[in-house]
């Protein structure tokens, strides 16, 4: 499989809303491949598949330590989020440089498509439910830094630039 380059911010696909995928099939398992390929490369902790140009509602999230865990979902909805809530420094390889701290729910409980076209559940904790979070905002056209403030976004994109 391939790491395959990441969109460059302000590409228009990221701001656009993924399809849904309609069946798993070995072309959608070699991208979740590619995603894996990609996310280990930066290294990350999850990828959305908007981030690599593929519009489809597809990401993977490796939160373990030892790596090699990855989840694989396709067309993931959050059923429940935790009202207790967790401050992480979040930040994208669409927008290299620079980062934020983003407070999100601290455990999410999700439902998606799994490898084998099966719907799945799976309650995400720390890390990889911030992860979760963050992808699911990229399949939905949306960058971490659209929950900062104003100020704090204007801010971050002005570092951004400066440094590209």
């Amino acid at each position: 499989m391939t790491a395959r380059t990441c969109l460059p911010w302000p590409d228009k696909r990221l701001r656009t809303k993924a399809e849904d995928v309609t069946e798993i099939t070995d072309e959608i398992r070699a991208i979740w491949d590619d995603m894996i390929d990609t996310m280990e490369a930066m290294p990350g902790v999850g990828l959305a598949a908007p981030q690599i140009g593929v519009m489809l509602r597809l990401a993977v999230v490796d939160g373990s330590t030892e790596r090699g865990r990855a989840v694989r979902l396709a067309n993931p909805k959050i059923l429940h989020s935790s009202i207790e809530l967790r401050e992480h420094d979040e930040a994208s390889p669409n927008l290299p440089g620079v980062s934020a701290k983003v407070k999100r729910p601290r455990a999410v409980t999700v439902k998606f498509l799994n490898e084998q076209g099966m719907v799945d559940r799976r309650d995400f904790v720390g890390i990889e439910a911030t992860s979760v979070q963050h992808q699911i905002d990229h399949l939905n056209g949306q960058m971490y830094f659209d929950r900062l403030s104003k100020v704090k976004r204007d801010m971050l994109l002005r570092k951004a630039k400066k440094q590209g």
